[in-house]
């Protein structure tokens, strides 16, 4: 058989950051045991347990130093995981083998590492967000007094500004920042709980004394970064906690996939573009496409988010008691992959929100293409302020609205409902008159003071707290 290039997850060789991939990465993963492994011997000879300083010295040396083909080895030999690399860290520390994974279970090791890998991994979405934001905001200022034409049901309705729109983006990631937040202040370390989460090994080990185990359980989550920690548990921490975790992760790509369709809407308009580079092809058949690949993408990626949410609700339904192991290969998956997936689609949308493309003269032609009909009421008021009576006044613009909009759209010319009503001699305003009454700046309502009651209300608080995480280079793989 030909030795073919084995397989690779998109998510690491296309999307992911080096600073996500290494948060899933082996070496992570396995420091992190041996970093808790380090926590529990420490807390453990504090507590009073027959454990030296050179042995913990010894395995704090060492943390770095593993031997992954000999785990490997271990592992084919134990079939357990956690063993062999037991086993592979007492093949390096000899003095502290005997002590090393004392009293815990294999959840000890992984569930912990599990919690301590999204907590710091919701800190690099964090991160990410806020840097979003931070160019979400300065387009939204910047564009908050442009009118821009509105729709609902992608049907021209009244007038807003291009940056009262993009503050619609903006107020979601506020609201999914706030949920992460939560999750992320309220994620409950697993701690020291032993085999079925009684405690019961530790119990033993200290005779009894049920305030050292109870200080042991706080001592090494605490160690770990953890203020908070589950009092019950089985052999595993409740799986609910994944479901909370990975349901922000889906409210950011729902909130990203409902932006990047927009953008995708508007750049069919030709109103804003996403930044598109010098020498990038948008078709391999039509040289002069400019395809919005990158919004494309966040949306591609943030179904993949969306649905991968899914399986912890189902994984913490159907584990059975204190726990089962059809959890694992599902959450190895399904976790990792939501995390690189909306690491991916952040640095795609800093990509994007960094450099949009605004048309601006575009965007006033089509304001100028619809706001007659929007005017038509106003022109009534003017025209009853001039003695003219409402309700002809308001057959007049209904029937020469009517032939205008069948001009459009049966015919391909232009609105010409204006110079219709300034020819019409039953309307007492002659064209000037009425072009008074088409400034677009006056059916924009609140939309500008809107967005700068939104930035100083609730963005700035935001990104004042955490100013020191402002600045990030992307890097976008393809």
């Amino acid at each position: 058989m030909k030795d073919y290039k084995s397989y690779s997850n998109p998510l690491q060789e296309r999307y992911a950051s080096p600073e996500m991939l290494y948060l899933f990465s082996p070496h992570k993963k396995f420091t992190t045991w041996r970093r808790l492994w380090v926590a529990l011997a420490e807390s453990e000879k504090e507590l009073g347990l027959n454990i030296t300083d050179e042995q913990i010295a010894e395995l704090k040396a060492n943390i770095d130093n593993i031997d992954f083909e000999y785990a490997a080895q271990m592992e084919r030999k134990f079939r357990h995981d956690v063993m062999a690399h037991v086993h592979t860290y007492g093949e390096c520390c000899p003095k502290a083998m005997p002590i090393i994974h004392l009293g815990a279970t294999s959840a000890f090791v992984g569930d912990n590492t599990d919690l301590i890998v999204m907590k710091e991994g919701m800190e690099i979405v964090r991160k990410k967000l806020i840097n979003v934001m931070g160019n979400m905001k300065k387009f939204a200022l910047k564009y908050k007094n442009m009118p821009a034409l509105g729709f609902t049901h992608f049907q021209p309705a009244q007038l807003t500004t291009v940056g009262k729109r993009a503050c619609l983006w903006l107020q979601d990631f506020v609201l999914d920042f706030e949920a992460l937040e939560f999750a992320h202040e309220n994620l409950r370390f697993r701690g020291v709980k032993g085999t079925t989460g009684t405690q019961a090994s530790f119990l033993h080990l200290f005779d009894g004394d049920h305030a050292r185990v109870r200080k042991l359980d706080e001592t090494v989550s605490a160690k770990m970064g953890f203020d908070k920690v589950l009092t019950i548990a089985g052999q595993t921490y409740t799986r609910k906690q994944d479901t909370r975790v990975l349901a922000v992760l889906a409210a950011i790509a729902e909130s990203a996939h409902k932006m990047a369709t927009d953008l995708r809407l508007l750049a069919n308009l030709k109103e804003v573009e996403e930044p598109f580079e010098k020498n990038q092809i948008g078709s391999s058949a039509m040289a002069y496409k400019r395809n919005p690949m990158r919004s494309e993408r966040v949306c591609s990626l943030a179904r993949h988010v969306i649905t991968l949410s899914l399986n912890p609700y189902m994984t913490h339904a159907t584990q059975w008691f204190e726990r089962t192991l059809d959890d694992s290969a599902n959450r190895r998956i399904g976790i990792s992959e939501a995390f690189l997936a909306i690491d991916a689609i952040l640095e795609l949308l800093y990509n994007i929100t960094d450099g949009l493309v605004v048309y601006e003269k575009m965007i006033t032609k089509r304001v100028m293409e619809e706001l007659p009909f929007m005017a038509t009421e106003n022109i009534i008021m003017e025209s009853v302020k001039r003695g003219a009576d409402r309700q002809e006044m308001h057959e007049v613009i209904r029937v020469n609205s009517m032939e205008a909009g069948k001009r459009v759209k049966m015919e391909g010319e232009s609105n010409d409902l204006l110079d219709r009503l300034a020819a019409d001699t039953a309307v007492p305003l002659n064209k000037d008159e009425i072009m008074n009454l088409l400034d677009p700046v006056k059916f924009v309502g609140r939309s500008p003071e809107q967005v700068d009651q939104f930035i100083t209300e609730e963005v700035d608080p935001i990104i004042e707290k955490y100013e020191k995480l402002l600045g990030m280079d992307v890097d976008i793989k393809v």
